[in-house]
């Protein structure tokens, strides 16, 4: 049995359902990764709701959303912004790009060249931009949550692993139930519900969540298991590169972030468990035998798991 959930994640979480059927835990994974400080991948066919699930996300805290749709011909400046030059005042004048804003939907991010896609790179790492020299703070909080299609290869980039790394989370949405869909149209029938949403938390709220979720306790005994995860992904017979430090970083804030959303203020190994596929399988690359066998890099997480002993006391010192 769960902890009792914190009662503004609660809110928050009740609120996106309004609009989003049967997608709690993809709503409460992209809510950890907006507590944590990160950002999340999301791979799915097109049609399932991942634009829905980031408006209604960022409408329930009261977030100025942007929305960068990725094409083959779409420049860095495109994303960024670009200094204008004003001969009124003869001095060149920065117009911001889509990036400014706290939650941004990067849509269908590997149909763009990797230029283009590197252009997010410094606003996912240093929370600014760099334009013509000159270093733009971004808003906070900021949260980058990116979609990508992986039925259709053609005409796109794959993300190099240097990217990938900087995502706090990969997951999928998948299909609704029959049921579920059944609800969907209903919904959608009248009207979008998404139209009529409403904030349920402001951003002075959320940046507090964001502070609480620091203070959240990582002890020895847990941060030993993470390393160990972490360790054993890179001398795993199937694995040509395995989770780097950063993933190691990654695992441990989005397990804080799990357990302040539960109400407590120390992580447990069910913490790391639960969120470590959707944590360091994106940080994994394959041997090409592996992939030929049809193994994923979920498989290795979870056989990593399955051998590595789980901390049952704390370590005293």
């Amino acid at each position: 049995m769960r902890d009792q959930m914190n009662p503004t994640v609660d809110r928050i979480l009740g609120n996106i359902d309004k609009v989003m059927t049967g997608k709690r835990n993809v709503a409460e994974l992209s809510l950890i990764a907006l507590l944590a400080g990160g950002h999340v991948l999301l791979e799915d066919v097109p049609g399932v709701g991942k634009t829905m699930m980031v408006r209604a996300l960022a409408k329930s805290v009261s977030a100025k959303f942007r929305r960068i749709q990725f094409t083959p011909d779409l420049l860095p400046s495109d994303v960024t912004g670009v200094s204008i030059y004003n001969p009124k005042e003869m001095e060149f004048e920065f117009r911001p790009g889509p990036i400014m804003g706290n939650i941004i939907l990067a849509d269908e991010i590997n149909r763009t060249s990797p230029k283009t896609q590197s252009a997010l790179l410094e606003g996912m790492e240093e929370q600014s931009v760099t334009v013509d020299g000159v270093t733009h703070i971004l808003d906070k909080p900021f949260f980058v949550m990116a979609t990508q299609n992986p039925i259709d290869y053609e005409g796109t980039y794959p993300l190099p692993e240097a990217q990938l790394d900087r995502f706090l989370l990969k997951m999928k949405m998948g299909y609704p139930a029959l049921d579920e869909e059944m609800e969907v149209l209903h919904r959608a029938q009248r009207n979008l519900p998404i139209e009529d949403l409403q904030p349920v938390v402001s951003l002075e709220d959320l940046r507090e969540l964001q502070q609480s979720i620091k203070e959240v306790v990582v002890d020895e005994t847990i941060k030993r298991y993470i390393v160990e995860l972490a360790s054993r992904t890179r001398g795993h017979s199937s694995v040509y590169l395995g989770v780097s430090p950063r993933g190691s970083i990654a695992l441990m804030k989005a397990a804080q972030a799990y357990a302040f959303i539960y109400g407590r203020d120390y992580v447990i190994p069910d913490d790391v468990q639960y969120l470590a596929p959707y944590v360091f399988a994106h940080r994994i690359i394959l041997k090409s035998e592996a992939r030929f066998e049809g193994i994923t890099t979920e498989d290795v997480v979870n056989r990593v798991m399955a051998r590595v002993p789980v901390p049952v006391q704390r370590l005293v010192k």
